[in-house]
């Protein structure tokens, strides 16, 4: 196999119409979420992006604009709630009700990462919040307000992980379960009031983060694809289910990996 091969198609990148509408999309600075908030931009909704890289998020925010939408970045650590609470406030002053939330931001623990018989608890709590507290953090500012509207799309980004069980990150897999549980019991308490909830969980993608580990070859040779992802082909799920095209779909977890695993 070529390596151009290896790297696969490059993914089209779906459209629809978010005119009007005000999407917010955590950790928006680099690999998915800045996909995700450039292509909510690319189909007419402005954003608000935040991130906690200030340079980075900067060049997310001129690149939403020269699509000509308003691009609102707001330096915000995601680990702290009263952070986010902060941040949420100063949108709905400043900028409008949140019509899509794409709850985004997370990691795994990268270079502390290790089997759980020698794993540390501050690690553990490190992950958790990132990936699963701050998540509730940012439904809870947003989800009033679309209940009492009577519409919103709430998406979320959990991992194959959950559904894997991938060796040496027991503390990610975990919160990315949670994830997914918060999706589906959101998704049940909204659906009276017309909010959608679901989640995206992608496989191997392609990012400057996840570039540094030295674990591509074997993800190939696990995916029946036999290519790694990329950033925009969860940016097209994730347009999919903040559209009014998934308007009878809510508490789903679409995994997205190249036939990885399926359920």
């Amino acid at each position: 196999m070529s390596a151009e091969q290896a790297k696969g198609p490059v993914p089209a990148a779906i459209t629809t119409d978010f005119a009007g509408k005000l999407a917010v999309v955590t950790g928006a600075a680099n690999g998915i979420g800045r996909a995700c908030a450039i292509h909510f931009a690319r189909n007419g909704a402005d954003v608000a992006i935040i991130d906690i890289q200030e340079e980075a998020l900067q060049g997310t925010a001129e690149e939403i604009r020269r699509l000509g939408r308003a691009a609102h970045p707001m330096v915000v650590d995601c680990s702290s709630h009263d952070a986010i609470v902060d941040a949420f406030a100063r949108i709905d002053k400043d900028v409008g009700q949140v019509e899509i939330l794409l709850n985004n931001v997370g990691q795994s623990a990268r270079e502390r990462a290790s089997e759980f018989w020698c794993s540390e608890p501050e690690v553990w709590q490190f992950i958790i919040n990132l990936n699963l507290m701050s998540m509730m953090s940012c439904c809870r500012q947003v989800v009033p307000g679309m209940r009492e509207r009577g519409r919103g799309k709430i998406v979320s980004i959990a991992s194959e992980a959950a559904y894997m069980g991938s060796q040496g990150v027991a503390d990610y897999a975990a919160a990315k379960a949670g994830v997914i549980g918060l999706t589906r019991s959101l998704a049940r308490e909204l659906a009276p009031f017309h909010v959608n909830v679901n989640a995206v969980c992608p496989g191997p993608i392609r990012t400057a983060a996840a570039d540094k580990l030295p674990i591509w070859e074997t993800y190939l040779k696990e995916t029946p694809m036999a290519f790694a992802g990329e950033p925009q082909d969860i940016a097209n799920a994730v347009i999919f289910f903040a559209s009014d095209q998934s308007r009878y779909v809510t508490g789903q977890s679409l995994i997205v990996n190249g036939g990885r695993w399926w359920s």
